[in-house]
This record gives structure tokens, C-alpha cells and sequence, in this order.
């Protein structure tokens, strides 16, 4: 399965490619969108839906997996950023591909093992995971992989309970 892992922003869009199969990682790709301050946020948006539909076209995922969208305290923020999800969540419908959407706490819990792990934490078990000399920069990308990695584990636990239920109905529990 190859998973198209998101961490959704304006400035700087963190993008990671990984492909899984049983337990094992294998990165295929990653890096940042990227849009100049001081520029027209239509333009930014642009930007980022031209540049997803790109990373699509190239990357051509199974999954998208993306974090849903963290409030803090900076409405104007929080309201930029939404739509720039709404671009990447568009260049994947178009793409055809579906999209999974993951809490910070799931990603944490998925990736570290504990759900209010640091920043540091969850891209050092990143790194680990993906057998990467570093932790990719900006910050963003090894979010982004992160996001990839909790769909992972989140699509094996769901095929798990699949061939449980698939096993009781047959008899089998």
C-alpha cells in the first residue's frame, strides 16, 4: 500500500511518501510545498492545489492520510489553513484517491506509543520507523510521514478486526 502522508498548512505544506506492506516501511519520497509570505493568499492556495495535484500525479497513492485541523488560539490562522485543506482534499477527490483524517493524539499514539509524546519524539520514532539518517526538515515533512505511518497502522489494525469478523462468521470463534 502506498500511503500519501499530509500535514496540512498555507506557508508550508509537509508532504511524505511511504509504502507498506506487512511491517515493513519503505520511503518512496517526501519534501514541503512551500508559498512566499507577502503574497496573495489566492495565489498561495494556487500553489498548494497545483502542487498536491503534481505530488498525486507522480506519487500515485492508494491512501491519503491528512491531520485534521488542530484549534489552538489564532482564529485567523486556523481559518487559512482549513482552506488550504479544502485545495488538498479537492486535489485528491479529483485524483481519485481517499483521504483518511487522523487527530494529532492518534498520530502520536500510533507513532510514539503515547499520546502526548513531544514534537521531538514522534520524528525521532519517524526517523526510526523509516530507517532515515535524519529526521527530514522542515518540521513539516517528518509530520507528514508521521501522519503516513499512523494510517498504516491504522489500515493493518483494521484488517485485523476485518479477518476476526470474517472468522466469527464463519464459525471459526
Amino acid at each position: 500500500m502506498r500511503i500519501l502522508g499530509i500535514d496540512p498548512g498555507y506557508a508550508i505544506v509537509g508532504w511524505g511518501v511511504v509504502d507498506y506492506a506487512g511491517i515493513q516501511f519503505k520511503t518512496a519520497g517526501f519534501g514541503a510545498i512551500e508559498t512566499p509570505s507577502h503574497t496573495d493568499f489566492s495565489v498561495r492556495l494556487q500553489k498548494v492545489y497545483e502542487d498536491m495535484c503534481a505530488i498525486l500525479d507522480k506519487a500515485k497513492p492508494d491512501a491519503m492520510a491528512i491531520e485534521t485541523l488542530f484549534y489552538t488560539t489564532n482564529q485567523k490562522t486556523v481559518i487559512y489553513v482549513a482552506e488550504a485543506r479544502g485545495v488538498i482534499l479537492l486535489a485528491a477527490k479529483q485524483a481519485g484517491v481517499p483521504v483518511f483524517e487522523y487527530t494529532p493524539l492518534q498520530i502520536k499514539l500510533s507513532v510514539a506509543g503515547y499520546g502526548k509524546a513531544l514534537k521531538k519524539q514522534v520524528q525521532e520514532m519517524t526517523r526510526v520507523l523509516l530507517k532515515l539518517e535524519k529526521v527530514p526538515k522542515p518540521d513539516d515533512t517528518a509530520d507528514a510521514l508521521a501522519v503516513a505511518i499512523c494510517h498504516a497502522h491504522s489500515y493493518r489494525a483494521k484488517q485485523y478486526d476485518n479477518t476476526l469478523t470474517k472468522r466469527q462468521q464463519m464459525g471459526y470463534f
